[in-house]
């Protein structure tokens, strides 16, 4: 029996209630305050327009040694009708072998029935089946952990979007980049560029984050790897996440519409000896003012 968006909605906030119930402590279940207000809010009046998407994260400490894995959830607005979005991350693994705990965990998800609630059945295929992965990641940790110290690798991505204006959206990746250990800037307003800086898989996992479900108006436009047998620290050209603001061209009132002034960015990226990449970014050579 198909669900109305309202029923899945009605669904996704027992589950939420269900799983405050699991981790009451602090810091195990982590989600957006106004969350589960702005779906309340909508349940009682459904004629407005959707809520955000209902978004989380769980802590859990799996085995003897209490290895920390987070779960992020993403909930469409017709789960359980539709498959959530789920990613299992622990520093304690490997990129490949974190990719394989995902790949079995989408492919137990899909083989459950469709319209059931299943959150709570993924924490406990994570807390069953982690340890199997982490296990696996102890014998090859001493031999990755020679190649890390022999060699480093710095990734550096640049990111162009359309627009950068709405403040959950800037919240969100100053979140991620500060979780992540990432410097860099977000140039907000219109366009609105992005450049994160660190190891490799925290910025491929910032790129999945932020995208994620539909940015629409967003690429990569283009990475630089830099390897180094000391610290990637030493690569970096930005010392911490910076909130990138200009003077905007014109006035606009009260539209949310403002160009941001492209001169100035330009003299900010010679600064930091990256003037090459705004010829990248928008297709034009850069040139600065005599004035």
């Amino acid at each position: 029996m198909a669900l109305t968006v309202k029923e899945c909605l009605e669904l996704q906030l027992l589950e939420v209630e269900m799983l405050l119930s699991m981790f009451p402590k602090r810091g195990e279940f982590s989600l957006d305050a106004d969350a589960v207000p702005s779906i309340q809010r909508y349940l009682r009046n459904a004629e407005g327009a959707l809520p955000p998407q209902l978004e989380y994260r769980i802590a859990l400490h799996v085995g003897e040694a209490e290895v920390k894995v987070e779960l992020q959830v993403l909930l469409p607005h017709m789960y359980p009708q539709v498959a959530p979005q789920l990613f299992a991350r622990s520093d304690a693994l490997h990129r490949q072998q974190q990719l394989e705990l995902n790949t079995r965990l989408v492919s137990h998800i899909s083989s459950l029935d469709s319209g059931d609630l299943c959150v709570c059945e993924a924490v406990q295929w994570v807390k069953d089946n982690c340890l199997t992965f982490l296990e696996n990641s102890k014998g090859s940790s001493e031999c990755a952990s020679k190649e890390v110290r022999a060699k480093e690798m710095l990734h550096r991505m640049w990111i162009y979007s359309h627009h950068i204006y709405r403040q959950e959206l800037r919240k969100k990746i100053f979140d991620c980049a500060k979780k992540l250990n990432l410097s860099g800037f977000c140039l907000t307003g219109k366009p609105g560029v992005i450049c994160v800086e660190g190891l490799r898989e925290n910025c491929e996992e910032f790129w999945r984050v932020i995208r994620y479900p539909n940015w629409k108006h967003i690429s990569c436009k283009h990475v630089e790897n830099i390897e180094t047998e000391g610290s990637i620290d030493n690569l970096r050209l930005f010392h911490s996440f910076e909130d990138l603001q200009f003077q905007a061209h014109g006035d606009y009132g009260l539209r949310n519409d403002y160009h941001m002034d492209l001169g100035q960015f330009l003299e900010f990226l010679k600064q930091h000896q990256s003037g090459h990449i705004f010829q990248i970014l928008f297709g034009v050579e850069g040139k600065l003012s005599d004035n």
